[in-house]
């Protein structure tokens, strides 16, 4: 993405670097990049990031980022590859109530997003970012059955999903695949 696009700054996760971030963060300081690990919050204008972190883990999934924001009275939570173990552990140590908008969990794996979870944050809106037809036959079943009080969104039958709010309304828009 840095060779493509214009990055001002990367986020990585909590943990230690994996093999790909050290070949990241090579490309990173040649271009002049900064670059930040385990932070706690990032401003963007008006408007705040949360970072959801509990502890270290020994997998690389579960120490993805979690990510909380509010927009314009609008929850926003993303889950990134998080499973059950670290789901568990910000229940525990967050109060995180009527989630509007959830980026599920690693694809709508099996390892992700349990029944406490998601009754606990009961979200509005669902988004599962998963490819057709993929190897690991995501999203799973028993999830989907999960999120059935949520409106879910995804990747595979809805291709790009966008959400705008104007005038106080949240508004989603579609593009097929």
């Amino acid at each position: 993405m840095v060779n493509n696009f214009k990055v001002e700054k990367v986020i990585f996760n909590c943990g230690a670097y994996n093999n790909l971030e050290k070949e990241i963060i090579k490309i990173l300081d040649k271009k002049k990049i900064k670059y930040y690990s385990c932070i706690k919050e990032l401003n963007i204008d008006k408007d705040k990031l949360y970072f959801l972190q509990t502890k270290e883990y020994d997998n690389e999934n579960d120490n993805s980022n979690v990510i909380i924001t509010e927009l314009d009275g609008y929850k926003f939570m993303f889950m990134g590859d998080a499973s059950s173990t670290t789901e568990k552990e910000i229940l525990d140590k967050y109060n995180l109530l009527n989630i509007d908008v959830l980026k599920v969990g690693h694809h709508g794996s099996k390892t992700s997003s349990s029944k406490v979870f998601i009754n606990e944050i009961n979200p509005k809106y669902s988004v599962i970012s998963v490819g057709k037809k993929n190897r690991y036959g995501h999203p799973n079943k028993e999830v989907l059955e999960t999120l059935n009080e949520s409106k879910i969104y995804r990747t595979d039958e809805d291709g790009s999903i966008m959400f705008k709010i104007k005038n106080n309304k949240l508004k989603i828009e579609t593009c097929s695949p």
